[in-house]
């Protein structure tokens, strides 16, 4: 792969790095196009955007601390620098950026579920670009894998970087939860604006959380386990993702049929 994109003297550009920029970009404009259908001004839910942006990296951050432990990363300034560089961990990411939702749509005055509705699927896309970076990068890589579609890393930088094993036929992860998340992109602009606010969001959470529980199964990396049982980190927070995505949906619907009979 290409952990690099661009290397000239001491200036580096790291392929997850620029797929992160662009990312972050296409899910902005979406939100921006989206969020007048939901009765949000495009400039308020762009400034909301970017603060959430910058929540989640924070909180993608410390997730990463959590699961991989602080001690590499704080006991050196050559680990501070590869925090620093780290994508961290999307669900920390995405938790962080939720609890920052919280916060500022009552600082804006925004209603929570008509937001995380316009954000859904701008948060789908990006995450699948996110992705396309991990597969560049190197990171988040699969089990050995003897199937025709397995991908071998040989880029010795990416295996420095990450620690993604050299020469060995891997499920390619990345590519299952990308081309999931694209899908899942595409199914949530199909049904549009449900008439139940957070049906959308609902829609997002339900379908994020059954995808990443299921390409777990199929990774290969140390991510972290739930204590007390064999699942990942990750698996144990995409069932409560699913959770709540079932929660949000049920009262939705109920608030939306009463209403309607009002």
């Amino acid at each position: 792969m290409h952990p690099e994109l661009l290397h000239l003297g001491p200036i580096v550009l790291p392929t997850y790095g620029a797929a992160l920029g662009v990312a972050f970009l296409l899910g902005v404009l979406l939100l921006r196009r989206r969020a007048p259908t939901y009765g949000i001004d495009g400039e308020t839910a762009v400034d909301m955007g970017i603060w959430l942006i910058l929540s989640g990296l924070f909180g993608a951050k410390v997730l990463l601390l959590v699961v991989e432990g602080p001690g590499y990363y704080l006991t050196s300034f050559h680990g501070l620098l590869e925090l620093f560089r780290a994508g961290g961990v999307f669900y920390g990411g995405l938790l962080g950026a939720l609890v920052a939702a919280v916060f500022f749509v009552k600082v804006k005055k925004v209603p929570f579920l008509s937001f995380a509705d316009a954000a859904a699927p701008a948060i789908a896309l990006g995450q699948a670009i996110g992705r396309i970076g991990c597969l560049a990068a190197g990171c988040c890589w699969g089990e050995q894998c003897t199937k025709p579609w397995a991908i071998t890393f040989t880029n010795l930088k990416a295996g420095q970087n990450v620690g993604v094993p050299m020469g060995v036929p891997l499920h390619p992860t990345q590519i299952y939860e990308a081309v999931g998340l694209l899908a899942l992109t595409s199914l949530i602009l199909w049904f549009g604006k449900g008439r139940a606010a957070g049906r959308t969001f609902s829609f997002y959470l339900i379908g994020a959380a059954i995808l990443r529980f299921t390409v777990e199964f199929f990774r290969g990396d140390p991510r972290g386990s739930v204590p007390g049982t064999d699942l990942s980190t990750s698996q144990g927070i995409a069932i409560g993702l699913f959770v709540l995505g079932l929660a949000i949906l049920y009262f939705g619907r109920n608030r939306a049929e009463a209403s309607a009979e009002a």
